[in-house]
Formats: structure tokens, sequence, C-alpha cells
């Protein structure tokens, strides 16, 4: 028979434990003031731990205990001293409930000039329900902000992170090189509005995988200067599926190149695989895009290029799209549509689509082979079709 363990043995491991959330390098915000009670602001605390963390020569963790804590806004600078900074999250950061603490800004949370972060577990709340609901009613509202963001930083992870409720888009990068997220969940109803669940502009490297997506908005919005963005495994719904674009908003713009989408279930969105440019001048494009791998449930436009947005008919009208889109390739695309035309291709006349590749695609309307609609589209098809195929 075993020898049980002793009081003071389980004393001694208990201590161990505690020490290892205190040792040298790591930062509990507890102890710099924090309270789990959704209440007190721990904007100080987080930012303290994030000025301790940084300045340190080496790795360091910012541990956020279980509980609900209070987070009016916070800027997460660097460049900081070592590029390895961890955050434990166990607990719940919270927004105010009255957006308008938030004033003009652009995110809850900023990461800048920052380089080696993880960010581990934890919820996101950011408490934008009354500020949909503001938005719904036609009075005059602030935009709102976004919840995580980052700007200019490289080396970024992130892994089991929930964002519930953003104001605005979830989880923004802007100028931002090798991302890697993975096991993220983004949720919010499906008639927020603007609430984007992953944004990606002007970055290189980014990768999405293992992650459930619920929003208002496009579930993947993919922005002007997008290079090397690899999304796998993704359940998106409700939402607006993944997009590219809108581009061409700007005459001076950045393309968007060598995008892979593949083993994606989109539910209930309301676009599938995406492509949307404004119809107006750019010396924008879009080129080696792969969808590969896709399911449809129930998508009302499950395969789209429209190079004619022009949304509430200013600015635009009467113009057509300078983005150039070729080499994009639909690879094992199958499901059901919402409505009967389940491919449309709507190209500029001044820059058609080229290099379109439909292969092995199957989309049902009703039980019945969808239809496809073509304008301004050339490529090839390849195997198993379904609809016909209008290139």
């Amino acid at each position: 028979m075993e020898k049980p363990i002793s009081l003071f043995t389980l004393t001694l491991l208990f201590l161990l434990f505690n020490q290892s959330l205190a040792i040298p390098g790591t930062y509990n915000i507890l102890d710099l003031g924090a309270k789990p009670d959704g209440k007190t602001d721990s904007s100080k605390s987080l930012l303290s731990a994030w000025a301790a963390a940084c300045g340190s020569p080496e790795p360091a963790t910012i541990f956020v205990p279980k509980g609900r804590y209070l987070v009016k806004q916070a800027q997460f600078l660097g460049p900081c001293r070592n590029r390895a900074i961890s955050f434990r999250i166990d607990g719940t950061l919270v927004a105010p409930s009255d957006y308008k603490l938030i004033g003009n800004a652009d995110f809850w949370l900023q990461f800048q000039w920052v380089d080696g972060v993880f960010i581990r577990g934890g919820i996101l709340d950011g408490q934008g329900t009354d500020l949909w609901g503001c938005k719904a009613s036609g009075r005059k509202c602030p935009s709102g902000a976004a919840t995580l963001g980052f700007t200019n930083s490289n080396n970024i992870a992130i892994a089991g992170l929930t964002s519930l409720n953003s104001q605005l888009f979830h989880l923004v990068f802007n100028g931002c090189n090798t991302v890697k997220l993975q096991g993220v969940k983004v949720l919010a109803a499906g008639n927020s509005l603007n609430t984007d669940g992953i944004h990606v502009q002007y970055s290189s490297g980014v990768t999405i995988l293992n992650s459930k997506i619920s929003t208002g908005d496009d579930c993947v919005s993919i922005g002007p200067g997008t290079t090397s963005l690899w999304i796998e495994n993704v359940l998106c719904g409700p939402g607006h599926g993944i997009s590219i674009g809108s581009l061409g908003k700007d005459f001076e713009e950045e393309g968007v190149q060598n995008v892979t989408v593949k083993n994606v279930t989109f539910k209930n969105t309301q676009n599938g695989v995406r492509i949307k440019s404004w119809g107006r001048p750019s010396k924008g494009f879009v080129k080696d895009v792969l969808f590969q791998h896709v399911t449809m449930i129930n998508v009302q436009n499950p395969i789209l290029i429209d190079q004619n947005y022009c949304p509430d008919n200013i600015n635009c009208p009467g113009q057509v799209s300078g983005i150039k889109i070729n080499d994009v390739t639909y690879q094992d695309i199958h499901g059901t549509s919402a409505t009967a035309i389940a491919v449309r291709f709507d190209c500029s006349k001044k820059n058609p689509c080229i290099g379109i590749r439909l292969e092995d695609v199957k989309l049902t309307y009703k039980n019945q082979p969808a239809k496809s609609s073509c304008a301004n589209a050339a490529g090839t098809t390849l195997g198993l079709l379904g609809p016909d195929s209008c290139l």
C-alpha cells in the first residue's frame, strides 16, 4: 500500500505552484491592484504588468487569473527589450458597458511596434450590444472600437482566445508579419453591424487555423497589401463569408496575392468565398488565390466575384473597377446554395477576370443543380462540375 502524501508535502507543492506564478518575469495583475469583480477599472494594473514585461531583458509572462476584469482601454506599446512576452489569460477582460467611455478610439486593446507576443486563452468581452442597438435605431452613434488590434508588429501568436460581442471588428492585423492564430472563437449576433471576425491588411505570413467565427459581417476580411495568407479548418456562420476586399477604394493601392483558403465550412452565410472591389479606378490587383475543399450549407452566394461594389451609389456610379483579378482557383467546392445562382463572376469591363479555374464544383439549389452567371470572366473548368460553367 502506497504511503499517503503528508500535509507537509501538500503544503510544499502548493507553495511551489504559487511561486511558479510569482517568479521573476511573471506578472500577476492581481498583485498589481486588479480586481476580478467586473466593475473596478483594472486598466492601470494591466498596463503596469505590460511595462514590467516589456522592460524586462528576459522572457516574461503577464497572468490574468480567473474573474472578470474591467478594462476601459489599453495600448501596449513597443518596442520592448525582449521578444518573448506571453499573456496567460484564465479570466475575462471586459470593455465598458457604456460604449461612449471608449470615446473615438480605433481599438479597445491595441498592440503597436511589438515583436514576439503570445496570447493564450481567455475571453475578450467587447459588450457591443448597446452600440449595435444604437446603430440599428438610426440614431447618431459613434462608429465603435475594434476589440483587439496589432499594428506594425511581428511574430504574433494567439491560441484559444475567444472574442465576444465586439463593438466593431474583433481582431485586426495591420502592417504585421508572421502571425499565427489557432483555436480562436469569434462570437457576435448575426445582425451586429460591421463586426468582422478577423481583418488582415498590409500584412504577410498570417495563418488562421482551427477556428470558429460567428458574426454579423465577414468572418475573415482581407484588405489591400495582404500576402501569403493561409486559412484552414474554419467554421464560418452566420456572417458574410470570407472576403477579399472590398478593394479599390483608393487609386494608389497595394494588391492581394498568395492566399489559400482550405477545409472551410460556411453555414447560413450571406456569401461563401468572395472577392469584391469598388467600381472605380485603382492600381490594385488580386492574384494567386486558391479556394480548396470548401463546404457550403445554405449559403446565399457560395462563389462570388463582384467588381461593381458601390455602396449608396456614392463616388462610383458609371465607373469601372481597375482591380486586376487573375489566377483564382476553386477546387472541390460542394454543398447547397440558398439562391438559384450559386456561382457569379461579375467582373470589370475594363479589366476582365482571367485565369479563373473551376475544378470539381458541385452546388445544388433545392435539390437541383444550381446556375452560374458570368460577365467579363474567362478561365477553364475540370472534372465534375455543377452548375454548368459560364466561363
